[in-house]
């Protein structure tokens, strides 16, 4: 798990309540993001937010003052528990993982994938038919340019790691000819 066995267990719960809901899970996962977003773009948020000494009372009145109409009651009430039982700091892993847990129940998998020069959009469209066939599930994919690779691609599919770049490939190199010699 990404984010402990803390974030696990408590996004967990939250997607089984979404869930038995309709249609809650995409609307749950999107208040998550726009929360965290909004808390990971505020230090003074952060601040006020995981303070050990600012009360769960004080912490839960300025959450409701900041989302009161712009989430659901799931959501508000999610937020409250977590205060209540000072798990507040661990929000933004619970995201994550309650984000993971979505995205396996639509079976989508995320991949990060990492080449030395920017793919253009039939390079990435081919790259993500291939993976996809080979994971047999959709994927949902970020790149990121990585000069240091020299050439190839490097991808991250969850705990698998596919490196294909030149540069692993010379280091192999350098050292079966340090065995050579």
């Amino acid at each position: 798990m990404i984010g402990g066995p803390v974030a696990g267990r408590y996004a967990a719960a939250l997607y089984d309540i979404a869930s038995e809901q309709k249609n809650m899970v995409d609307k749950i996962e999107s208040e998550l993001k726009a929360i965290k977003g909004i808390i990971e773009d505020n230090p003074d948020l952060q601040r006020l937010l995981y303070h050990p000494q600012i009360t769960p009372a004080a912490k839960k009145d300025l959450l409701e003052q900041l989302f009161k109409g712009k989430i659901s009651e799931v959501t508000g009430n999610f937020l409250a528990l977590l205060v209540d039982r000072r798990r507040e700091t661990h929000l933004i892993d619970i995201v994550a993982e309650f984000v993971a847990l979505a995205n396996a129940g639509r079976n989508i998998i995320t991949a990060k994938v990492a080449t030395a020069v920017a793919m253009n959009d039939q390079e990435k469209g081919e790259l993500n038919r291939v993976l996809a066939r080979l994971t047999g599930k959709k994927i949902q994919t970020s790149y990121v340019v990585d000069p240091s690779l020299i050439g190839g691609v490097v991808v991250r599919i969850g705990d698998k790691f596919i490196d294909g770049s030149i540069k692993t490939r010379l280091a192999a190199l350098k050292e079966r000819l340090k065995a050579i010699s």
